[in-house]
Order: C-alpha cells, then sequence, then structure tokens
C-alpha cells in the first residue's frame, strides 16, 4: 500500500493535492490497461477518475485490510462497464497488488471487463445498467434498520438514467427517508451511440431529482474542493437521500479523447498511449 493510501482507515486522510496526484495514476493505469488489453471504455473511465479519487481519498470509510467490515461504508458502481478506473482504485488502495492489473480482461482472470464481486473492494458485479441503483437503496435500507451507521455511495452513468429501474427506485428512497444514500452521476453528456440530448434527453434533469423529493447538488465532476463539500455531507441532516449532479467530460485530461464519441469503445495504439500518457503527465 503506498503512503497515503495506507493513512485513509485511521483519522487522518490525503489531502487535496494528493488526491489531484491518486487521479493522475487511476487515469495512468486505466490507459495502460485497456491498451494492453485491446478494449474499451476509457472515456467514461477518465471522466468519473477526480469522482474517484476524492470519494477514496476523502470520503469512503473502508479498510483494504479488511474489506467486508460490517461498519464500512458501501460504493456501488452501476457503471460497471468503466472496471479499468474502479480496478486501478482499488489498487492504489492497497485492496490487491497493482501489478495484479496486468491481467485486466485476460482469459481466468477475476479482473473481468465489466466489474466482478471476486475483487476485494468490489460490493457487487454490475455492468448491466440500471440495476446499482436499486441494489444500492437496497443496502441502504438495510443498514437503517440494522442501526449500522454505513454509508452508501452509487456511480450512475447519464446515459444509464435512460434505465426506467432507476427511476423508480429515485422514487423509493426519498419514500423511505434515506438519507444515508447518496448517488453521483458522471455526467458527461456522451453515452453509447451519441450524445445523451440525441439518444434520449434528460433535461431538466436536477428539477426531476428535485421533484422525486432528493437533495440536489449541481457541481464541477473534476473540481476536488466542490466534490470533497458535496460528498462529506451524507448523511443529510434532513434525513432525505442525496443526488450529486457532477458535470464531467468523457475522456477527460488526454486532448484526443476529450467530448469524442469513439472513445467509449475504441483502444489506444501504441503511439496514442504513448501521447495519452505524456499528457496527464504519467
Amino acid at each position: 500500500m503506498r503512503d497515503y493510501a495506507r493513512r485513509w482507515t485511521g483519522m487522518t486522510r490525503p489531502n487535496l493535492p494528493e488526491a489531484k496526484e491518486f487521479a493522475r495514476r487511476i487515469r495512468a493505469h486505466a490507459l495502460r490497461m485497456v491498451h494492453a488489453a485491446n478494449a474499451s471504455h476509457i472515456g467514461g473511465c477518465l471522466s468519473m477518475a477526480d469522482i474517484l479519487a476524492v470519494l477514496y481519498a476523502r470520503i469512503l470509510r473502508v479498510d483494504p485490510a479488511d474489506p467486508q467490515a460490517a461498519s464500512r461504508d458501501r460504493f456501488v458502481l452501476s457503471k460497471g462497464h468503466a472496471a479499468a478506473i474502479m480496478y486501478a482504485t482499488l489498487a492504489e488502495c492497497g485492496f490487491f497488488s497493482p501489478a495484479e492489473l496486468d491481467t485486466y480482461c485476460r482469459d481466468g482472470s477475476i479482473f473481468t471487463g465489466h466489474i466482478s464481486h471476486a475483487v476485494p473492494g468490489i460490493e457487487v458485479s454490475t455492468g448491466s445498467l440500471g440495476h446499482g441503483l436499486p441494489i444500492a437503496i437496497g443496502m441502504a435500507l438495510a443498514a437503517r434498520m440494522e442501526g449500522a451507521g454505513s454509508r452508501v455511495f452509487c456511480l450512475l452513468s447519464d446515459g444509464e438514467c435512460d434505465e426506467g429501474s432507476n427511476w423508480e427506485g429515485i422514487l423509493f428512497a426519498p419514500h423511505h427517508k434515506l438519507g444515508n444514500l447518496c448517488v453521483i452521476v458522471d455526467f458527461n453528456k456522451i453515452q453509447s451511440f451519441g450524445s445523451v440530448a440525441e439518444v434520449l434527453n434528460l433535461d431538466p434533469f436536477a428539477e426531476k431529482w428535485k421533484a422525486f423529493g432528493w437533495q440536489v447538488e449541481e457541481i464541477d465532476g473534476h473540481d476536488l474542493i466542490a466534490l470533497e463539500r458535496a460528498l462529506s455531507g451524507v448523511p443529510a441532516a434532513s434525513g432525505w437521500p442525496t443526488v450529486v449532479i457532477a458535470h464531467t467530460v468523457k475522456g477527460k485530461g488526454v486532448s484526443f479523447m476529450e467530448n469524442n464519441l469513439e472513445w467509449h469503445y475504441r483502444s489506444p495504439s501504441d503511439e496514442l498511449l504513448a501521447q495519452a500518457l505524456t499528457e496527464i503527465g504519467a
């Protein structure tokens, strides 16, 4: 475990400059993993890197030495296709060696292309969109009923908000006053076959969540200070669930990937990988 990761389970947390370095490291891991495996979804990995960095550096109560601790916070990555950046995050936290990332998407590896709960630190396997939030809601309800004090965080993609199962969950959570639940939407505005506005327009997005009874925060999803401020407010004082709509850039940090639909599926060549790593400072 790296020095700054070792402190995460104690009273002292990494400061935001360290979280920025952590975000850079997981971006580099994800780029190398996707390149080596000739895999996809790097654009959506890069858009959520800063969110994961703040969550794991500053917010989540988790212990790499005891991944199943009963009192832990739960994190559910509903956009399970962004597996590479999630595995990279857990490796940097010390849940397993970063060397294991080299097996990503290889035959027989537990590091599959959509996240698997066989990996230490992963709560649930996801990838079929619209499943993560209902599971996270069940976790939040169980934690409240048991008096566990655990918080549940769930990261959705924006395109995933096309799914009706999410809106059933969005109606359910305020009814049960699940203040220990926080949803984060990686709102990079590009989904698999086009822009969100073209495929199925979500606007007025924030107003819909408010109408369903959620506490709503809209922020720059690459602003580490804004992310920490929004995410540290869970549980909400009012007892209502929180949604953080994080406006992000698909492919963030790599000029030729930013806001470019093709990087939902494309894998970088040797030359493009080198350029990407240079641009993020790796």
